[in-house]
């Protein structure tokens, strides 16, 4: 079994608690958002799906050339994600700019998305690893393909030691970026699938040891969330898991209503916090999340992750009282159905 503190930051400071934000005006159903795009993201999409790629790089550029790693990671993957169905403007802007950093990142997020879903992972993944060092030397600075390295290790199911090596790569370069550490918890569940303690003890020492506005914060929350799905391996005393929690409401405090950049945390708490039987706490959160909607954590429990989301919401009492319509749109104001998702 690998060290648990070999993975840890050394530092460990106090987080400091903030007063509760404002709750938000109930957002009826129809108005809800699933995986809705922020205002930087939309129209990068927009012009992708017209074969154009043009936005998508100045974006990406722009958040490498200010170093905003959390954001740069969240558009690659999102990027990613359109190009999965349709990549004809990803094709063009390769063949336009081969070395470009930022086509290379969501090319190598791509190629590990599309070899996660093969019954030939393994094998697949191992095709991949030319294209993530290529990303990753792109920009000496970037953490975000060494995310990408992370999550490509746990699909190979690589070695404690190789993903310790490539875990210090990427904590150099941006010591409390979110994605690496959840890349990195993931890692730990799935290597000690079971061991749930030494998965919070990953995640508590980091988020003590990150700044209280860094998403690390939240990092105890996944951990319990993990926890509360996975139904096996001893059991992690409650108020544990009430701690994680409690901190994850702090984190969301920070963050005005209905802000897009917060959705992902909130949802996953308010998740956790309705497991937990938390119901006031619960509904505050999915208040607060007001039309953002996101996939996770809704998805890994059901095939229908926006309903699932509303019916949790009118179950803790966080929905309004009257809508208008059952019937949820998409990012894109059009009607969602159950299988569109």
């Amino acid at each position: 079994m690998v060290d648990t503190m070999a993975l840890l930051p050394p530092f460990i400071r106090a987080a400091r608690m903030t007063p509760p934000a404002a709750p938000a005006v109930p957002v009826a159903d129809d108005e809800v958002l699933l995986d809705a795009p922020d205002d930087r993201l939309a129209p990068a999409l927009v012009a992708a799906a017209q074969g154009d790629f043009g936005p998508a790089a100045g974006l990406l550029a722009t958040t490498r050339a200010r170093a905003e790693w959390e954001d740069r990671d969240r558009y690659a993957l999102r990027l990613a994600a359109f190009a999965r169905s349709r990549a004809g403007w990803l094709d063009a802007w390769r063949a336009a700019a081969p070395d470009d950093p930022d086509a290379l990142l969501v090319a190598a997020q791509l190629a590990v998305d599309r070899a996660w879903l093969s019954p030939a992972r393994a094998e697949l993944l191992r095709e991949v690893s030319p294209l993530i060092t290529a990303a990753a030397r792109g920009d000496a600075r970037d953490p975000v393909p060494w995310r990408v390295a992370l999550d490509h290790a746990r699909g190979a199911r690589a070695g404690h030691r190789y993903f310790e090596e490539l875990w210090e790569a990427a904590v150099r370069r941006a010591p409390h970026h979110y994605g690496c550490h959840v890349a990195a918890l993931r890692y730990l569940a799935a290597s000690w699938h079971g061991s749930h303690r030494e998965c919070f003890d990953f995640a508590d020492l980091a988020a003590q040891d990150a700044p209280p506005g860094s998403l690390v914060q939240a990092l105890p929350v996944r951990a319990a969330f993990a926890y509360l799905t996975d139904g096996c391996g001893p059991e992690v005393p409650r108020a544990r898991l009430d701690a994680a929690a409690d901190r994850a409401i702090a984190l969301s405090a920070r963050f005005p209503a209905a802000d897009p950049w917060p959705a992902e945390i909130r949802n996953l708490l308010g998740y956790v916090l309705a497991r937990l039987g938390r119901q006031e706490d619960a509904r505050l959160q999915l208040r607060l999340i007001g039309p953002y909607a996101t996939s996770f954590p809704w998805d890994r429990v059901s095939d229908d992750p926006l309903g699932l989301f509303l019916k949790v919401r009118d179950d803790v009492g966080a929905a309004p009282l009257a809508r208008p319509s059952r019937h949820p749109r998409d990012e894109h104001g059009g009607r969602v159905r159950s299988g569109d998702h």
